[in-house]
């Protein structure tokens, strides 16, 4: 895990999930901006994530588990926490707060959508998964890069920036990939329950300006059931969380100041 404090007053904790094939330094470049505004922010790996090992075993990883996870994290890092999950992490997120809402005192969806995920991403989890299943993780990482753009590979930055996605991705435990991946194209719409919580949760919806994985009107139709706050971070796709850290840190910050809890 990641955790950073605030050199002051501590305003509430949170906690950050991850999405499908990432981990918690998805989160490193909010972490200051959000420090700064007052939070304690603790960003993990699930099980099965980078640092977190996990078995091999694909049952170990059915969303229930890893919604139980979740919930004892939050039990170890405070009460009253805010609970944000970026795509996937967002649905386990989501299971987490349906299981026992009493832990938390926010959802944020970022990214995340209201059910599976649209049909092309079906078709890259499905070819993902198959190729997991012949593959080692080195092979697939290497088929993977066969398809970067020609540019990528003369760029230094990116050259640099795939390493160490290619260090976290060898750490993953396909296990859970292959698990996730299934969660992801057969999730059923769970917003109804939800916006049925009682007491109310305050849900924040976040998404860049397009998104492949959940088109941005389907997440607006879901922020609209769920009367949640929306933002939409201008500039941003699918991971407004490294696409725009700070203008994506200040939305998130600016919403869990008007839903204070006491300080941990």
């Amino acid at each position: 895990m990641l955790d950073a404090v605030p050199s002051g007053g501590v305003r509430g904790t949170a906690l950050l999930l991850p999405g499908y094939t990432g981990s918690k330094e998805d989160f490193i470049a909010m972490l200051e901006p959000l420090t700064d505004a007052g939070y304690r922010v603790v960003a993990v790996d699930g099980r099965g994530q980078y640092e977190t090992p996990g078995p091999g075993d694909q049952s170990a990883y059915a969303q229930y588990e890893l919604a139980l996870d979740v919930l004892a994290q939050a039990r170890a890092v405070g009460e009253s926490v805010h609970l944000l999950g970026h795509s996937l992490g967002g649905q386990i997120a989501r299971a987490a707060v349906l299981t026992d809402r009493s832990p938390f005192a926010s959802l944020t969806l970022l990214s995340s959508g209201p059910a599976e995920v649209a049909p092309a991403q079906r078709e890259k989890v499905k070819l993902l998964s198959d190729a997991l299943g012949v593959m080692d993780m080195e092979q697939v990482w290497q088929a993977m890069r066969a398809l970067d753009p020609p540019e990528d590979a003369d760029d230094p930055g990116a050259r640099g920036d795939r390493e160490d996605l290619r260090r976290r991705w060898l750490r993953h435990d396909p296990a859970q990939l292959l698990a996730t991946g299934r969660q992801l194209v057969t999730e059923p719409d769970r917003v109804a329950e939800l916006a049925a919580l009682r007491p109310p949760l305050p849900v924040h919806v976040i998404s860049g300006e397009r998104d492949d994985t959940w088109p941005v009107p389907l997440l607006d139709a879901m922020a609209e059931r769920l009367g949640a706050h929306r933002s939409r971070i201008a500039g941003a796709e699918h991971s407004p969380n490294t696409d725009r850290p700070g203008e994506t840190a200040a939305a998130v910050a600016a919403f869990w100041d008007r839903h204070p809890v006491r300080p941990q």
